[in-house]
């Protein structure tokens, strides 16, 4: 078994008296579509930025494609695409002359890496013309896409990649990424979307400087620890403040048109949680309530470990 294409270990990272990374540790396997998820602040940026050799950690280790990224660091960029969250292309360029321009920094042409890059660029070709920042936010999101692969890089790395960009374009995306990935490219993506999350091989859940949960998305709500119920009323906020005081709630919030009430009684069955639940709103005058036992999703996991920071990623 050949070694991972990211290791990172006890990796630390603090600005002045923020602490950005604390004691954050993971492996990414070749050939996986990787995810770090979380909120802004979370983390997720410095930790790219010490994956791509921008930033220094204060303490810890980490090697990409088996090259440490201090000691290593101009091996590194030779071999990495970064697709950082802000776009940073240059916006008095025109897409080709941005293309062309990123070529050369690494020594190469468009044509040379043409075949890579071709299924996102095609898209964008009939505005190589086009100065980059008259670009539609979907179209300079391929075409930084499309600049961070010109030099055929081994392992890619997008912070936010669709964060502002709408939701057609968010899933034409991760359609591409899925694309490339079979072409044998590992990639690390960071987002605050769930559904993102969903897309692929494994999350790891990021909040406050720490990882909270390391798994495959499919697995992340399987581990949930306690009954989950779904409830709807047509009073949502004052059920919502009634079910916070009401026996054996863990938590209760908002979640689309349902509130997600989790009871405290780990083993509980779920069918008869609900039931009982049902039971008690209707004795408090919530007469139309209604409640059924669900499957957590990574939202409901990511909640749960957000409320309880001792309980860490293995």
């Amino acid at each position: 078994m050949s070694d991972p294409a990211v290791v990172v270990r006890n990796i630390s990272k603090k600005f002045e008296t923020t602490v950005a990374l604390d004691d954050i540790s993971f492996d990414v396997s070749h050939g996986e579509i990787f995810g770090l998820v979380g909120p802004d602040g979370a983390g997720k940026t410095t930790l790219f930025r010490i994956l791509t050799t921008l930033v220094l950690p204060d303490s810890g280790t980490a090697t990409v494609l088996g090259l440490d990224v201090v000691k290593d660091l101009w091996a590194i960029r030779s071999r990495v695409g970064y697709m950082p969250g802000k776009f940073s292309l240059y916006g008095d360029l025109t897409v080709a002359e941005n293309l062309s321009f990123f070529a050369s920094v690494f020594r190469t042409t468009v044509k040379e890496g043409y075949n890579l890059i071709a299924p996102i660029y095609r898209q964008i070709e009939p505005f190589a013309e086009r100065r980059a920042d008259q670009l539609s936010g979907g179209m300079k999101q391929k075409l930084a896409l499309s600049c961070a692969l010109v030099h055929r890089p081994d392992i890619l790395f997008l912070d936010e990649p669709t964060t502002g960009v709408d939701a057609v374009s968010r899933r034409e995306f991760w359609d591409q990424l899925h694309t490339l990935r079979e072409t044998g490219l590992t990639i690390v993506v960071s987002t605050p979307y769930m559904d993102e999350a969903l897309r692929c091989d494994r999350v790891a859940l990021i909040q406050g400087s720490r990882l909270l949960e390391i798994d495959p998305p499919e697995d992340i709500g399987r581990n949930y620890p306690l009954p989950l119920i779904a409830v709807t009323s047509s009073d949502r906020y004052q059920l919502l403040l009634a079910l916070r005081e009401s026996p054996h709630a863990h938590s209760v919030y908002p979640f689309g048109a349902e509130l997600h009430f989790t009871d405290d009684r780990a083993g509980a069955d779920p069918a008869s949680v609900a039931a009982e639940l049902e039971a008690w709103m209707k004795s408090h005058g919530f007469t139309d309530a209604a409640a059924h036992p669900i499957a957590a999703g990574i939202e409901d996991s990511f909640i749960d470990r957000m409320s309880t920071p001792a309980r860490r990623a293995s």
